[in-house]
């Protein structure tokens, strides 16, 4: 018996609604290759739609004290709580994520990060009144921007649609969120817990809209002359479109796109702990993450002992099954992403080495073999470009000052980290390396507290943190004569 697709629909004023053509498209789950929904392939009338209800709501959401915008998202955090194992089961079946990891994981930190920004929105500060002209008085007001055209990825869809969603009604914006064409389900059962917050308090209905739709999609929303901010999450070449969409009216952006973290190993670092935290941060989540510690740099006097056990700990993780409570992690995203990691290791030189993995597991999802490569130099292109999959590749390096050359020559700069027992070492280090993120003896732990964001193509502007919060807002000066 073939069981029917489901259906899932825009959430546009308050309600569910099909795209207005009727258009619609596949989704997959990635760990049975198999169709499980149909999601609306949104165009210009729907996109039209959702802009007007979050421009029609914006001015009674920005006028209401910060109190009640903290209320409704504290609310909203102990909604998402209660709903946790709904919202896990969507998302494992969007991405093919472990359900344990998934519920450890992933949940706690949305709610939390919810809760933190729901605080920030009474902390909004900026200097101090006073009288800088003889006779004049001035006083800075921090305003939110307006409405906010969001886009997040497919690696972390709840999440990441928490990521962009806090921080902007927080400060008291309106928001149309798109998530990835392959991950929606996750981000309409979202819009379907806020949506019944917003309700049940009173609040307008156009507060939050989400649209799904393609790549086309996303780029109508940009480009729409409502928005005064755009905020997306994705690749470089997603990061440049949308820049250059958005510079046609000079629409404010915020980008956090790729990254190709290093992780540099010295002599003095205790290996068996490195070996066993870098195996865990580069395939987690399949290493579908811009953070991944993906590629090691390791001085030459230790390099082959740690290829051995990072080899070792590579065939020890283990892939598999949503339901499956011993994995690490689940299948890549979509058959593309397959397609693009199998291409890496498929066009290696001959100097590499496959020293794990490098193969497809099973022929039922998209599940790749934890994955390591050695041999290589720094012009490489799998040293140079994003995988996103489960590969490490290493690297040896001679001292400090080759360290920090090969760890900064690529042309992103998002996240890395440096392991020694040598203080002033890592201090150095932190200083030298060009990235938004230096970890030191750990790699990928993330709080609600501190900022995430990077350097050159990563992109510009900060997730998380009262940074990231002071993102979705404007300055304004106000002068007033004493006379």
């Amino acid at each position: 018996m073939t069981t029917e697709p489901r259906r899932l629909r825009n959430y546009i004023n308050g309600e569910f609604r099909d795209a207005a053509d009727g258009r619609t498209t596949d989704v997959v789950n990635p760990a049975t290759g198999e169709v499980y929904a149909t999601a609306p392939l949104s165009g210009a009338a729907d996109v039209d739609a959702a802009m007007a209800a979050a421009e029609e709501a914006f001015p009674v959401w920005r006028d209401l004290v910060p109190a009640e915008r903290q209320k409704v998202l504290l609310k909203i955090a102990d909604a998402i709580e209660a709903r946790a194992e709904d919202l896990i089961a969507a998302e494992s079946e969007n991405t093919g994520k472990p359900l344990a990891l998934t519920r450890s994981e992933e949940v706690p930190p949305m709610v939390d990060q919810i809760r933190f920004f729901a605080g920030a929105a009474r902390l909004l500060e900026g200097r101090s009144a006073g009288e800088y002209m003889e006779g004049m008085t001035s006083i800075i007001r921090r305003e939110p921007v307006g409405v906010c055209a969001q886009v997040a990825p497919w690696n972390y869809p709840m999440m990441m649609a928490v990521w962009k969603f806090a921080p902007a009604l927080a400060a008291g914006n309106t928001v149309v969120l798109k998530p990835s064409d392959t991950t929606p389900a996750s981000t309409v059962l979202l819009a379907e817990i806020i949506g019944g917050v917003l309700e049940e308090l009173g609040h307008p209905k156009g507060v939050f809209n989400v649209v799904c739709g393609d790549r086309d999609t996303g780029r109508l929303m940009v480009e729409h002359p409502v928005p005064a901010m755009a905020s997306v999450t994705g690749s470089v070449r997603a990061g440049q479109q949308v820049a250059a969409s958005a510079a046609k009216d000079v629409k404010r952006v915020h980008l956090e796109l790729g990254g190709k973290a290093p992780v540099v190993v010295f002599e003095d670092a205790d290996l068996a702990k490195a070996v066993e935290d870098i195996a865990v941060a580069g395939y987690f989540n399949a290493g579908q993450d811009c953070t991944a510690a993906t590629r090691v740099l390791v001085h030459e006097s230790v390099h082959d002992e740690f290829v051995t056990a990072l080899a070792k700990a590579a065939a020890d993780t283990r892939t598999g099954q949503p339901d499956d409570e011993d994995v690490l992690y689940g299948p890549l995203n979509n058959a593309d992403q397959l397609a693009q990691v199998t291409g890496f290791i498929d066009r290696l030189p001959a100097h590499a080495k496959v020293e794990a993995g490098g193969h497809r597991v099973g022929d039922k999802g998209y599940f790749y073999a934890p994955t390591v490569v050695s041999g290589l130099k720094q012009d490489d292109e799998i040293v140079q470009n994003e995988v996103f999959g489960p590969v490490i590749t290493v690297q040896s390096f001679t001292d400090e000052d080759q360290a920090v050359a090969y760890a900064n020559g690529v042309e992103y700069a998002l996240a890395s980290s440096v392991w020694t027992k040598d203080h002033a070492r890592a201090m150095r280090m932190s200083k030298r390396l060009d990235f938004g993120c230096v970890w030191i003896n750990t790699h990928i732990p993330l709080v609600a507290e501190m900022p995430h964001g990077g350097f050159k193509k990563s992109g510009y502007g900060k997730d998380l943190s009262a940074y990231g919060f002071e993102d979705y807002t404007r300055i304004k000066h106000v002068m007033t004569s004493l006379g």
